[in-house]
């Protein structure tokens, strides 16, 4: 007579202990991670395309909206439990302390967007489906190499209902901000003529 085996159950991390071994220094200072559904994800190198992206992407908004929210590069936000992304960019609430006593939550995020290089499966499929389960109903996603904007809402626990995309000429406004019309070319790289 044969056993089974037990399937194997994968042990996830809620972001209690991750904050732990962070405090313990089992990451390296350099080193750059996120929480993802309770995986330690280890985040790929910055590319050019990437970082010039981010920086136009916080410069048009800090510009815009300055007075109206909070723009955060590449810092925590707290989703639930087990979930603590790092997002290129997030546009979050006002807070009265700067986010100095905790990380900005998802009922304090009015719009998430990542800058694709080289992850845009993982961010289109993996982090989509985090972000919808977490009821943030503004996601983008900025492909920098085929120059195009992913626009995420509309989510539900299996992820968002509605994508379009969006090619570099085309113009976008945040939910929660419609008044402000986003041109694509404003926040991609300058495209490079070889």
């Amino acid at each position: 007579m044969q056993t089974k085996e037990a399937p194997f159950t994968l042990r996830l991390w809620t972001v209690e202990e991750y904050h732990q071994m962070a405090e313990a220094g089992i990451f390296h200072p350099e080193e750059r991670v996120e929480l993802i559904a309770g995986q330690i994800i280890r985040m790929s190198a910055k590319g050019t395309a990437y970082s010039s992206a981010v920086g136009r992407i916080y410069k048009l908004l800090e510009n815009c909206l300055g007075q109206q929210a909070w723009i955060r590069t590449e810092q925590p936000v707290v989703l639930d439990d087990f979930s603590e992304p790092e997002p290129d960019v997030a546009v979050v609430k006002l807070d009265p302390l700067d986010y100095a006593d905790h990380h900005p939550t998802r009922s304090e995020v009015h719009l998430i967007i990542e800058v694709a290089d080289t992850s845009l499966r993982y961010d289109r499929e993996t982090k989509a489906k985090v972000y919808a389960k977490s009821g943030i109903a503004d996601y983008w996603l900025l492909d920098v190499i085929d120059r195009k904007l992913h626009m995420f809402r509309e989510p539900i626990q299996e992820g968002y209902q509605s994508e379009v995309i969006l090619s570099e000429e085309a113009s976008v406004s945040p939910l929660q901000f419609p008044t402000l019309d986003i041109a694509l070319q404003d926040i991609l790289p300058p495209a490079i003529v070889e």
